[in-house]
């Protein structure tokens, strides 16, 4: 059931994220270059310095693409059974081709997700 009073968001975390766009008014960018976070939002002065998404859009992309490579590779050599400059030829080009758009792609979903559930480093709570 949903709460009346809960504030609906106005943007799209994983829409957003996708555009490359800004967490919180979903109209500015989110990066300033290919992978690098931009300092604010041109729109509405959202501060990125929030945004972290550390080590987490690079896992995600070697174990989707990593498995999507693997087994396609798997696949060819048994199904056809190319020399091994075959696969070279074939498979590097390919992982990088879907790598690095798929770096940026998921990147930018993991930190407007941050944004939207107010992800922080976490804290020991202490007994006052």
């Amino acid at each position: 059931m949903s709460d009346d009073n809960t504030p609906v968001p106005a943007v799209e975390p994983i829409v957003a994220g996708l555009k490359g766009r800004c967490p919180r008014c979903g109209q500015g960018k989110l990066f300033a270059g290919f992978l690098t976070v931009g300092e604010e939002c041109e729109v509405c002065g959202l501060d990125y310095s929030f945004a972290d998404a550390a080590d987490g859009p690079a896992i995600f992309v070697m174990l989707i693409i990593g498995f999507i490579v693997v087994g396609l590779a798997l696949w060819m050599e048994v199904s056809i059974n190319p020399p091994l400059w075959v696969h070279f030829l074939l498979w590097i080009p390919l992982t990088l081709v879907l790598c690095l758009p798929a770096l940026r792609l998921i990147k930018g979903v993991l930190i407007t997700l941050q944004y939207a559930n107010k992800a922080q480093e976490g804290r020991w709570d202490r007994p006052q």
